[in-house]
C-alpha cells in the first residue's frame, strides 16, 4: 500500500493560495488515477484504489496545517501504511517559485504541517515532495505570504510544479524512490 499526502488548508477560502499547494497535487493525483476524494474520516478527506496491483491512497487533511499529523496517523495506523510507503507533498519557502524538490526524509524546515507529521509519527524517515512558493518580500509576514493567491506572473510555473510533482508521485508507484528523485531533482 502507498499513501500521497497533500498539505493545505480546508475551505473555499484557501483554495487557491500557496500553504495549498499540496492540495492541488492531490486534486491532480485524483484526476488522472480516477480516483474521488469520496471519503471522509481520519479527519481528512481520501480516495483509493489499486494502481499495478497496489493500493493507493490520496489524502487530504481536513485538520488545518498545523495539526496535519492528526489525519495522517490514524489512516496509517487503520490500513497498516508503513512509514516507507507514504510521501507528503508540500509548500517550501525556501525554493523559488515552480521548483520541486524530492527528499527521503528530513528536518521541519520551520513549516508547521510538517512539525506536525513529525509529532505524530515519531519520525522525520518519510518521503517528501517540496514545492516552491518563493519567500516574502520584505515586510510581508510569512502567516499572510502563504496564505496569499500566486500572482499573475507565477501562476504557470506553478500549474507546471503541481504538474511535475503529480508526476513525481505516479513515478514513484512503479519506481524506487531514490530513482525519481534522481529524475526529477
Amino acid at each position: 500500500m502507498k499513501l500521497i499526502v497533500g498539505l493545505g488548508n480546508p475551505g473555499k477560502k484557501y483554495d487557491e493560495t500557496r500553504h495549498n499547494i499540496g492540495f492541488r497535487v492531490i486534486d491532480e493525483l485524483s484526476k488522472s488515477f480516477n480516483i474521488p476524494l469520496n471519503q471522509e474520516k481520519f479527519k481528512g478527506v481520501f480516495g483509493f484504489d489499486t494502481i499495478n496491483g497496489e493500493k493507493v491512497f490520496l489524502l487530504k487533511p481536513l485538520t488545518y496545517m498545523n495539526l496535519s499529523g492528526e489525519s495522517v496517523r490514524p489512516l496509517m495506523d487503520f490500513y497498516k501504511i508503513d512509514i516507507e510507503d507514504v510521501v507528503v507533498v508540500y509548500d517550501d519557502l525556501d525554493l523559488p517559485p515552480g521548483k520541486i524538490r524530492l527528499r527521503q526524509k528530513g528536518g521541519h524546515g520551520g513549516h508547521n504541517g510538517i512539525k506536525s507529521l513529525l509529532a505524530h509519527l515519531g519520525t522525520e524517515n518519510f518521503k517528501r515532495i517540496r514545492v516552491g512558493v518563493g519567500r516574502p518580500e520584505a515586510g510581508v509576514a510569512v502567516a499572510n505570504y502563504v496564505l496569499s493567491t500566486f500572482r499573475p506572473d507565477e501562476r504557470q510555473e506553478m500549474e507546471e510544479a503541481v504538474s511535475q510533482a503529480s508526476k513525481a508521485c505516479e513515478s514513484w508507484l512503479s519506481k524506487d524512490f531514490l530513482n525519481v528523485m534522481n529524475s526529477f531533482n
